[in-house]
């Protein structure tokens, strides 16, 4: 699996600071492969971003408000991508997506040595039907990996005036739940799939050692209670992480 990155850290963890305000929160892959360049513009804005996630009601149902920094790109097989939104046929999700992410804002593009790792996860909000959701959240795959930033060239400018690298990418990511592909039942729906980015709220260098949930359903924890469902929210609060990117797709059983 590829795994190939172009991400901005100059001003993130300071945007992680402010956004945990907001928040309440082995198998090996090599991740290699060629960075993106940023020869392409971002997907959307953050505003527009943040925008979508409400009006699918991610936000608040899966997170509470935030307002992403990174543009987070989602391809699996046959070209077939995450777009804030878009349908996608269950078949054609069968093996891991690759992941880019892009700054959302080029004014802060910078590139900064940084050694902290990057949690990706998959979640289905709608289990098994949006409207009786009594296993939400369902948990689909949690993966993290460090980040690795190349050698800085000494001629670069961003490197001399603010420590920035012009570009980073991603070690071995390292399966803390595999994945598994989404798979609606019969006659429920579309269920939304929510990929998220995630990162330690204290931008720690260290090795994250994150609990795994017990069972996919509900990400091990109790049964709702009063309709409040459980999932990636109380496990990133567990866990100490904040979200800083986030897409979204469909997906439905062909027999409806």
């Amino acid at each position: 699996m590829k795994l190939a990155f172009d991400l901005v850290i100059f001003g993130l963890l300071a945007r992680l600071a402010h956004a945990a305000s907001l928040v309440r929160l082995p198998n090996q892959h090599v991740l290699a492969g060629e960075l993106d360049n940023g020869d392409q513009p971002p997907t959307k804005l953050p505003h527009e971003v943040r925008k979508a996630l409400k009006k699918a009601e991610i936000i608040p149902t899966v997170m509470d408000d935030f307002v992403p920094t990174l543009d987070l790109r989602v391809k699996w097989s046959h070209g077939n991508k995450a777009s804030l939104g878009n349908t996608l046929k269950p078949k054609d999700l069968q093996d891991p997506p690759s992941i880019r992410l892009k700054d959302l804002v080029a004014s802060t593009t910078c590139l900064r040595r940084s050694s902290t790792s990057l949690v990706i996860v998959i979640t289905d909000p709608d289990a098994p039907s949006r409207d009786d959701p009594k296993w939400s959240e369902f948990c689909h795959w949690i993966a993290v990996g460090p980040l690795v930033t190349a050698d800085c060239p000494i001629s670069d400018e961003q490197t001399q005036i603010h420590g920035c690298c012009s570009s980073v990418s991603l070690g071995t990511l390292e399966d803390v739940v595999s994945y598994t592909p989404p798979a609606p039942p019969e006659k429920t729906g579309k269920h939304r799939y929510v990929i998220l980015a995630l990162a330690p709220v204290n931008g720690t260098s260290e090795k994250l050692h994150l609990s795994k949930p017990k069972e996919r359903k509900r990400w091990g924890y109790d049964k709702p209670v009063n309709g409040k469902t459980h999932g990636v929210r109380d496990w990133a609060v567990e866990n100490g992480l904040v979200p800083f990117a986030a897409n979204f797709i469909y997906a439905q059983n062909k027999k409806q």
